[in-house]
């Protein structure tokens, strides 16, 4: 397909994201909400829909969903009602599903994402409601027959359904994205897309640019990871597009994901909605949520990714792509907040957190919890930077893998390792004069109009002095002997 089709038209997506909860047991039972365990393991009569159980709710999936909704600004809903959803799945055991249908907890709000030009958009959000999760079924274990784990069933989800507000797959990618760090930084929801604790489906369509009208819609599921949402829509974006092109007619339908080939296939036709038969769960009393609960919860929410951004680039002066780097994952966020306790220099530990720090991380594999320095003793090697004892590159090489090593604190190790720079001028005047006895020619060289030789004397002067010349005060003062 040529540019100029393509350009012709634009996309018109939704997406519809389910994450699992983080809590220690089920939305609507006390089995156990674990992942990995041994199949069918976690789950009781409840779990299996046996005649006569009675759901009970997990107060924590309501703190949960607040949470979620006061970070993404919805309203929150006072009065919650749940209903049964009605179709059979053999990893449904009881044959309906409990959810949230007439009143969802959070309405209205929205994600802020960055485009492709860098500018902000705001994604916003139809609803987000509660419900429980299905078992698995298995098709690759046995060659004739499915299985089915139910360990899954009844684990507590939120449904994070947007409008469709999004234009592109990169815009798909990036709301993912900010949706997963949200949910990390809320400790609601791992986001481990592979596990299936956060799951997409994409509601894709096409129409020419400039129309008003919405394109027939297609649901695309069995996407297992950011990039292949991304993959997905962008294959869905041009078949539509040359189905159209071809005068053919596009059917709304619910299409499968093929990761291996990159393609969508078609699952089942949409033509029809879905009777769900939705009417009110008997056994769950309806719930209140007062205004003092979401005060509550409202005064315990840790800082947010995108509140990080503003402060890091507006108040820390940092660059927006320093300021991504560190809010893109909380643990490293919080590390640098800590760090910050002690020194006020946030570009310097913000270079320490993306350069060192995060080579050791990457070099052993671990996460900053793993990571065996302080932050206080961070701030001290920084302050010693500052104070001139010793360089950047000293630091860098010689303290921080020491450091590694040590009990000592980096003062302790540049003294003991005699790193501590020399900012006594006759010292340093004493090795410009060996620098200068030992290279006369270049001397006569840059006295004669090569002023780039000044690299070559500074390299000259720091090996002399064993790396411990304060470069600064080095610097100017080889540039008046040289002049003299």
């Amino acid at each position: 397909m040529t540019e100029e089709i393509r350009n012709k038209y634009e996309a018109v997506i939704g997406l519809e994201v389910h994450a699992q909860m983080l809590t220690k047991t089920k939305a609507y039972s006390n089995d156990i909400n674990e992942y990995g365990a041994h199949p069918n393991s976690n789950v009781s009569a409840i779990t299996l829909g046996h005649p006569g159980t009675l759901p009970q709710m997990n107060k924590k999936t309501v703190e949960f969903a607040i949470r979620l909704g006061l970070a993404c600004g919805c309203d929150i809903a006072r009065d919650q009602y749940f209903a049964r959803k009605n179709y059979f799945y053999p990893d449904l055991p009881k044959g309906y599903q409990i959810t949230q249908d007439k009143t969802p907890i959070c309405t209205g709000g929205s994600i802020h994402i960055r485009t492709e030009d860098g500018t902000e958009k705001e994604i916003k959000i139809t609803r987000i409601h509660m419900e429980e999760d299905a078992g698995k079924s298995i098709h690759d274990v046995d060659v004739y027959d499915t299985l089915v784990d139910l360990n899954r069933a009844g684990t507590p989800l939120l449904e994070i359904v947007t409008e469709p507000d999004i234009r592109s797959s990169q815009e798909a990618y990036n709301y993912l994205t900010e949706v997963r760090k949200l949910v990390r930084y809320l400790d609601i929801c791992d986001g481990n897309m592979e596990e299936g604790s956060l799951r997409c489906d994409a509601n894709i369509s096409v129409r020419l640019k400039g129309a008003k009208e919405f394109g027939t819609k297609v649901e695309v599921k069995n996407m297992n990871s950011i990039r292949n949402v991304q993959r997905a829509i962008d294959f869905e974006i041009t078949r539509q597009i040359e189905a159209i092109e071809n005068g053919e007619s596009l059917s709304q339908e619910t299409r499968a994901f093929d990761a291996l080939k990159g393609t969508t296939i078609s699952m089942r036709s949409k033509e029809a909605a879905n009777d769900y038969r939705y009417f009110p769960e008997p056994d769950l009393q309806p719930l209140f949520v007062d205004q003092t609960q979401i005060d509550s919860i409202h005064k315990e929410m840790p800082a947010l990714p995108r509140e990080l951004f503003f402060k890091y680039t507006k108040e820390f002066g940092l660059s927006d792509y320093d300021a991504y780097n560190l809010t893109d994952n909380k643990s490293i966020a919080l590390f640098y907040e800590e760090i910050i306790q002690y020194t006020k220099n946030y570009k310097a530990v913000a270079n320490w957190m993306m350069g060192d720090i995060k080579s050791y991380l990457n070099e052993f594999g671990v996460e900053i919890d793993e990571f065996p320095l302080s932050a206080k003793i961070i701030a001290e090697l920084i302050q010693l930077i500052e104070d001139g004892k010793v360089s950047t590159s000293i630091a860098s090489q010689r303290l921080f893998p020491e450091l590694l090593q040590s009990s000592d604190s980096p003062l302790e190790i540049a003294e003991r390792l005699n790193l501590i720079q020399d900012s006594d001028e006759n010292a340093l005047k004493g090795f410009i004069l060996q620098v200068f006895e030992e290279n006369q020619n270049e001397v006569e060289r840059y006295r004669s109009g090569e002023k780039q030789l000044t690299g070559f004397f500074m390299g000259k002067l720091m090996k002399v002095s064993q790396g411990k010349a304060d470069p600064k005060i080095a610097n100017n003062l080889l540039r008046q002997m040289l002049e003299s």
